[in-house]
């Protein structure tokens, strides 16, 4: 199926998202996900201590 989409000029990134072309959009996108990346660890972090007893 990969080689259909291809063919038909689609332009996927191996995750299935739309590659961002211009400068800015990559840079946006680069901060969305350190931000999430951010929030997940900090997520764990308040879920661990939540665990602990005290």
């Amino acid at each position: 199926m990969a080689e259909k989409d291809a063919a038909a000029g689609g332009v996927e990134a191996p995750g299935g998202a739309a590659k961002p072309r211009d400068p800015r959009a990559e840079r946006l996108a680069a901060q969305l996900r350190a931000n999430l990346k951010r929030r997940k660890e900090q997520a764990k972090a308040r879920s661990a201590s939540e665990d602990e007893p005290g």
